[in-house]
């Protein structure tokens, strides 16, 4: 039994996370934080329209770190960052999946891991993650002759464009084809833009309640392969998040990612 506590309950991850953490008999929910004061001081179960089960919601980590074994945060850089460095301190385990973090705020926590064991990733479904190697390989095999645009769309709220989860597959492809991610993306064209050699296109697209979506296009002369992702429910990145939390438990310090957690081995 892994005593679980979920920062950024009221946010719509974090109410996912929390409901399925006690649906399980796996965990045990012990606390939660949320900046939101309209939630500070209630109950979550209140919180999550379930039945009171005891348990308040904090305004800090600090508040209810001490009976916790692991934090899950899907919350924003800045409080990540604070929430790292608490769990870090009181030598708790920590999964991040909070995105839109710059290199150096990345940096910063994995210089925390030192101290304990986090686990971080843009994306904790079991199927992206897969996806990434897929991705990777092709881009490996198929090489330079062909083209590679990718193309995400997420629900209208979403505040970080390109997703992490684009990022992360733009990084593979170009580990793929052995060159530099960052020397050859492309966020936009406007104009006249013809492609450069390498280029990796990365298109962000926001509208209505799409949960996350992600196509990879190799397109060669006269053939064209897509390879696409499609999540319908929040659930399979509350549970990816929840994997990891069981799974990092008593782990040595340091940097992890969903390839440690589900024993993926890159090649």
């Amino acid at each position: 039994m892994v005593n679980l506590i979920v920062c950024g309950v009221c946010g719509k991850m974090g109410r996912r996370i929390a409901t399925l953490a006690l649906q399980s008999d796996q965990f045990k929910l012990i606390g939660a934080t949320e900046k939101n004061p309209d939630c500070i001081g209630k109950d979550v179960g209140t919180v999550l329209g379930i039945a009171p089960i005891n348990v308040k919601v904090s305004e800090k980590l600090s508040d209810c770190i001490d009976q916790g074994d692991c934090v899950i945060d899907f919350t924003n850089c800045k409080a990540t960052l604070e929430n790292v460095r608490c769990a870090c301190e009181n030598k708790k385990s920590i999964v991040i999946g909070t995105t839109g973090c710059d290199a150096e705020s990345i940096e910063q926590i994995k210089k925390l891991s030192v101290m304990c064991p986090v686990v971080m990733a843009p994306n904790m479904s079991l199927g992206v993650n897969i996806l990434f190697e897929i991705v990777k390989e092709t881009a490996k095999y198929l090489g330079s002759d062909f083209d590679v645009e990718i193309v995400e769309m997420h629900h209208r709220a979403k505040k970080d464009a390109p997703s992490g989860t684009a990022l992360k597959l733009g990084q593979k492809v170009a580990e793929g084809l052995g060159i530099s991610f960052e020397q050859n993306a492309r966020f936009s064209r406007v104009g006249e833009a013809p492609r450069a050699k390498n280029e990796i296109g990365i298109m962000a697209l926001r509208g209505g309640d799409v949960v996350g979506e992600h196509t990879v296009i190799f397109a060669g002369d006269a053939e064209r392969i897509e390879i696409t992702h499609k999540a319908s429910s929040r659930d399979v990145f509350a549970k990816g998040a929840l994997k990891a939390a069981s799974w990092v438990v008593g782990k040595l310090p340091g940097f992890y990612d969903m390839n440690d957690v589900l024993g993926i081995k890159s090649k």
